[in-house]
């Protein structure tokens, strides 16, 4: 290499370490000369992301070749290939610390890793196994099980692996009892972890969702709230909705069909269970309980509600300082008049930083959980210090995850994908289909990675700019934001390779394999309604108060129609 090309790398270092990310925003809509400069080429970001999360099944490489090609192609603009190459991976680590250095992304990383260690706090005091337990003393027939089964997994409703871990093994002695199969179990553990997790306001799974969405809406330059626009998209989730219903429907009936009848039908009749081939070994669960402690249910109740009331009014806290900082003097009267009536809560509400909110209540909620530990005895302060942080521990993957989204995003954004896109398909894509294909998109890169976070950092930067550009209105844009966040995790709850199917298999102590292929049908069925009577219903503009009633009664015609008997009673009726 001549000195000419070693002090032309030299000085483009110093440059691109000392630069800002502003230097992007000050040249005039940088992504529109991209999207005409660059064309198809602007779409080779997120195709290598895609390609290699099938190939690699991980999702970190996968996100972070992502963006070393579009930084590349940026690169190779304005240099020769060597240059271009040592560019883009300084791009990649100064994306990175942008990522890192906004407040709200940093919000969002600290208030995920506080819940994980919450979360580990109630598990090791024993908290959530005395929940699970006082339940499952309810459970007296195969019915009342699976009810109790299905909402004990609601009420684990922050975190997808907690649900997997501590539910399973809780109501696998009982549902043995009961003689319900180890496939149903696990079935209804899977059905209750992931898709409540995406749901709930509070959860491990809110950071990075509310975090994509303000990125994708920041990208089409509209100013909205993130987690209003989170809570709107929550009646539209579909599949998290019906599969839920599901549940339900084929417990109260009794009936189910395919390959999770036969295991049904085997255990009522034999009261085999699996339990040749699934031998779980409980001490291998991070989150049991500490060896001796005596469980009560106030030890998950107080932490828990801590963090759902502190959440509450550190919501209402932010949204309301916000709102009296801001020129808006007609609401700033309204809030004075008026603070607590139900209007000024859902302003405040919409106004708030979701971001600082949460972490605010899930470092509080984690100061009163370590009190607990340590006035009760079951930690020293040290200790509970230590278990607060291994907590934190399990969770740095998302953040990864996270750092590398918005990094993929802010690369696609400035090579103009989205506008190349929209220019491409949005006079050819009918569009009250688009978010059906989204649905449909986000599922298979979900089921071939198996995981719903890395689809939705994918997905989501490309879906709402298409929707925004096909149809402006924001019921529109709120339907296709759903139909991503509900596509991922419909695909990771299919997926063999995803990690809610492996643990929920550990934790109901069925065999793997007969988990996946029991549950495929099962999820495949709410799918196949969750795009004809849901999204694409919801993509003609049908008022949600008549597409969800109306999905809900197709599961339940669906069910009667496919399903079968396993009602003991009823079977020997029949002989």
């Amino acid at each position: 290499m001549n000195s000419r090309n070693l002090r032309i790398i030299f000085l483009t270092m110093i440059v691109f370490l000392l630069s800002s990310p502003l230097v992007f925003a000050a040249e005039a809509d940088i992504a529109s000369i991209n999207s005409q400069k660059f064309g198809v080429f602007t779409l080779i970001p997120p195709i290598v992301a895609i390609i290699l999360a099938f190939i690699t099944k991980n999702v970190v490489v996968s996100l972070f070749i992502g963006i070393m090609s579009g930084s590349f192609i940026i690169s190779l603009s304005n240099t020769n290939m060597l240059n271009a190459l040592i560019l883009s991976f300084l791009d990649v680590v100064n994306r990175a610390l942008s990522s890192l250095a906004d407040p709200w992304n940093a919000g969002i990383i600290l208030q995920v890793l506080a819940i994980g260690g919450v979360i580990n706090l109630v598990a090791k005091m024993g908290g959530a196994k005395a929940i699970a337990e006082a339940l499952a003393k309810r459970a007296k027939t195969p019915k009342g099980t699976q009810m109790i089964t299905w909402f004990s997994g609601l009420l684990v409703f922050f975190d997808d692996y907690a649900n997997s871990l501590i539910i399973g093994p809780m109501m696998r002695p009982v549902a043995d009892k009961m003689k319900i199969s180890r496939e149903r179990l696990a079935f209804i553990i899977d059905a209750t972890a992931a898709p409540i997790a995406g749901l709930a306001i509070i959860s491990t799974w809110i950071g990075l969702e509310v975090g994509l969405i303000n990125d994708a809406f920041v990208g089409i330059g509209v100013e909205t709230d993130a987690f209003g626009v989170f809570l709107n998209t929550i009646p539209y989730r579909f599949y998290n909705i019906l599969i839920l219903a599901f549940i339900v429907v084929t417990t109260l009936l009794m009936k189910d069909f395919g390959p999770m009848r036969k295991a049904e039908l085997k255990a009522r009749r034999s009261g085999l269970t699996n339990l040749e081939v699934a031998t779980t070994k409980d001490e291998h669960s991070d989150l049991e309980p500490k060896e001796g402690v005596k469980l009560s249910i106030w030890n998950a109740i107080i932490p828990i509600g801590t963090l759902i009331v502190t959440a509450l009014i550190a919501f209402y806290y932010s949204g309301y300082s916000s709102i009296m900082a801001s020129d808006d003097a007609t609401l700033i009267e309204f809030l004075k008049l008026s603070p607590f009536s139900f209007e000024s809560i859902r302003e405040a509400f919409s106004a708030s930083d979701a971001s600082i909110a949460l972490f605010q209540s899930a470092l509080f909620a984690g100061i009163v959980a370590i009190v607990m530990a340590v006035s009760k005895k079951i930690f020293t302060v040290s200790e509970a210090i230590d278990v607060w942080v291994d907590g934190m521990k399990t969770l740095v993957i998302t953040g990864v995850i996270l750092i590398l989204a918005w990094s993929l995003s802010s690369v696609i954004k400035e090579l103009g994908t989205a506008k190349y896109l929209v220019e491409l398909l949005s006079g050819s894509l009918p569009y009250f289909l688009l978010p059906s294909i989204i649905f449909i998109l986000g599922a298979v890169i979900s089921f071939s990675t198996g995981t719903a976070y890395g689809t939705m950092g994918i997905l989501m930067p490309l879906a709402v700019p298409l929707a925004h550009s096909i149809n402006p209105e924001m019921s529109f844009i709120i339907v296709s934001t759903s139909a991503v966040l509900t596509g991922a995790i419909f695909g990771d709850h299919c997926s063999p390779i995803s990690d809610t199917t492996i643990l929920s298999s550990m934790g109901a102590g069925c065999d793997h394999i007969e988990h996946v292929k029991t549950q495929m049908p099962y999820a495949l069925f709410v799918a196949a309604i969750t795009v004809l009577f849901g999204y694409i219903p919801a993509g003609f503009g049908l008022p949600i108060y008549i597409v969800l009633p109306i999905s809900i009664l197709a599961i339940y015609v669906g069910v009667q129609i496919f399903g079968k008997t396993v009602d003991e009673e009823k079977l020997e009726a029949t002989k």
